[in-house]
């Protein structure tokens, strides 16, 4: 299986349930003599920020600790909420959130399958930042 980026799921997730395509805004925050960078984005009208600060050279990295954040929320409020039920799915909202808890578990790598999983146990916290 080809890697995806988290940034690229997201787009594939919006596209599915035919909401707009995320926006993406890169923030900075003056440290001393040196510039920290992160990431928003805004999805289904909801802003989600970037869990870590990170260099300039990463700002890539931040977009994707952002993509990330956003792809849960989604996910979670999909398994929810069922006014966010997937465009070509017609059955009904409990196997509709279990398809959504079950997807996020296969973007997020595997694990328990639960889309409120600690940020210990997340990808990205082996990222680090600032």
């Amino acid at each position: 299986m080809a890697y995806q980026s988290w940034q690229d799921k997201l787009e594939d997730a919006c596209r599915e349930w035919n909401i707009a395509a995320p926006v993406f805004q890169i923030v900075s925050d003056r440290r001393g003599g040196r510039t920290a960078w992160s990431s928003m984005v805004t999805v289904n009208g909801a802003v989600h920020a970037a869990r870590f600060w990170y260099d300039g050279k990463n700002l890539n990295n931040a977009k994707e600790d952002a993509a990330e954040v956003a792809l849960g929320w989604l996910y979670q409020s999909a398994s929810s909420f069922s006014a966010l039920s997937p465009a070509a799915s017609s059955s009904s909202s409990s196997s509709s959130s279990s398809s959504a808890a079950a997807a996020y578990a296969a973007y997020a790598g595997g694990g328990s399958g639960a889309a409120g999983s600690s940020a210990a146990s997340s990808p990205a916290a082996s990222r680090g930042g600032w």
